[in-house]
């Protein structure tokens, strides 16, 4: 059994604008709850100091912390990164988080009493409190979401309204269960993710999180669009396949 309680996976790809504050507030965090934790920033290939700015944050890890770097030597994906660090991680609970902390982790505090009851998939929502969104996407940018919720709910995961923000949660189980069956690498992986859990039986549920946009986005609008609505319909073929059916569990 894990001595770690939590495992905070974080994905960059040319994060050295951004990723030192993100760090700075996700240890002070970690620091105040005084929980046995980790931090694992995994670089997807970035081709700035990405790398070596977060390697000068080892010395924030408190007593019981600690901050592991893991390079891929390619860009493969956000959902590839965050694969690699949620198979690595050793925590009771996994989290996955932005590089640029639109949703700070202290916002975790409002999953622990759900993760008490019993669920297993915890999910960030921007839709299920919207004045806790902070700051707004560009308008374009909204629409292109709310429109992708919709083709979601009618084709891999009705009832769940924000499956894309990046910030997420799950039991060390059900981790070890979904992260292997994983196939989508980039931007669509999101909702592969919901999909094997309920598919596998885990208890999924959306918590209403802050969220404060970053206008510095990588995603495309028209490009990533057009790539994660195919994302869903592989979802949907890999699942008739049965490539979604393989349990595994510790």
């Amino acid at each position: 059994m894990s001595r770690l309680e939590l495992s905070v996976v974080i994905p960059v790809y040319n994060e050295s604008a951004r990723v030192g504050k993100t760090l700075q507030e996700s240890f002070a965090y970690l620091k105040s709850k005084k929980n046995p934790s980790e931090i694992i920033v995994v670089d997807d290939g970035s081709r700035d100091d990405t790398v070596k700015i977060v390697n000068q944050f080892k010395r924030l890890a408190g007593r019981g912390q600690s901050l592991k770097v893991l390079q891929q030597p390619i860009n493969r994906g956000k959902g590839a990164a965050v694969r690699t660090g949620a198979l690595a991680a050793l925590g009771k609970t996994v989290l996955f988080m932005d590089a640029d902390n639109s949703t700070p982790l202290r916002e975790f505090e409002n999953f622990k009493p759900l993760l008490k009851e019993g669920f297993e998939v915890l999910i960030g929502s921007r839709a299920v409190d919207r004045k806790k969104v902070k700051v707004h996407q560009p308008l374009h940018r909204e629409a292109m979401g709310r429109v992708f919720n919709l083709m979601v709910q009618l084709i891999a995961t009705p009832g769940l309204w924000d499956t894309q923000c990046g910030f997420k949660v799950f039991s060390r189980r059900a981790a070890q269960a979904i992260f292997p069956l994983q196939t989508i690498e980039r931007f669509g992986f999101d909702v592969e993710l919901l999909y094997i859990g309920r598919k596998l039986g885990f208890k999924v549920r959306e918590v209403s999180v802050h969220w404060f946009d970053n206008p510095a986005s990588k995603v495309h609008v028209f490009r990533d669009s057009t790539q994660m609505f195919l994302d869903l319909l592989i979802i949907r073929w890999n699942d008739l396949r049965g490539r979604y059916s393989n349990r595994k569990s510790s």
